[in-house]
């Protein structure tokens, strides 16, 4: 039985797939959720009418703007008087292919980077501090497979992005633990959520369930239930680790 009672958690796109689900997840197990969402803010009101204002705050922010993240955390912060959990789940994926304009192949590299790693950087580094001065705290940042075995060869600024957001994680982990401030990565592979099928043809769909050795995708209530556990207090010793999803689609 997972308890969360008492813990305030932010977790950054919270409105659908991945991070819904460990908005619903960290909800039923007792939290206040801040559920920070970028443009659809209709399935965010739905969300929270479904776990109860009480429990869920919506907080706006287009993390790809480069002064976003700080202005979601001074909203964050306003909100409660101590933030126990950052969730950097936002993400997007953007084509670069290798043939594209520079132009074009340097805005998708920035795209990307902004929201899938500056963006996290900047939380954790605000987190950080509010958790040093509360004794305490946990990061989850919702990476990849894409971090370990590489993605597309169109998807380089996604990969990279990811695989930072590993690395980042672990150095969090070695370098604040005297702080009580632990960190985790999620790491999933395709995942049933409407992002999964972006661009895919039944054919695609096919080939990546025939690379996947349980057969199916993974479900965004598992990605959700792995960061309900993370964000109790009885995994201390797992921090710097990195959680695998992917049904043995990729084994370290």
């Amino acid at each position: 039985m997972i308890d969360l009672k008492g813990k305030t958690i932010l977790v950054t796109g919270g409105s659908r797939g991945i991070g819904e689900a460990i908005v619903r997840a960290v909800a039923a197990a007792g939290a206040k959720v801040l559920l920070h969402y970028g443009k659809s803010r209709a399935a965010a009101e739905a969300v929270q009418a479904s776990i109860g204002q009480a429990a869920c705050q919506l907080l706006q922010a287009d993390l790809g703007e480069t002064a976003a993240a700080e202005a979601l955390w001074r909203a964050a912060s306003a909100a409660t008087p101590r933030i126990d959990v950052l969730i950097n789940n936002a993400g997007i994926f953007e084509p670069a292919p290798v043939d594209a304009p520079m132009h074009d192949w340097h805005h998708a590299w920035s795209r990307v980077m902004q929201v899938n790693l500056y963006a996290p950087a900047d939380l954790s580094k605000l987190a950080i501090a509010h958790f040093r001065a509360h004794g305490g705290g946990k990061i989850i940042n919702v990476a990849s497979r894409a971090a370990h075995r590489g993605d597309a060869p169109d998807q380089w600024p996604y990969a990279a992005s990811k695989g930072a957001l590993v690395a980042m994680t672990k150095t969090i982990a070695r370098g604040y633990a005297r702080d009580n401030v632990l960190a985790f990565t999620i790491a999933p592979g395709f995942t049933d959520t409407e992002m999964a099928y972006t661009g895919l043809d039944d054919a695609g769909i096919k080939r990546i369930l025939a690379e996947i050795p349980l057969g199916t995708m993974a479900s965004a209530e598992e990605c959700g239930a792995l960061a309900a556990f993370l964000c109790t207090d009885n995994v201390r010793h797992l921090t710097g680790a990195t959680f695998d999803i992917n049904g043995a689609s990729y084994v370290r």
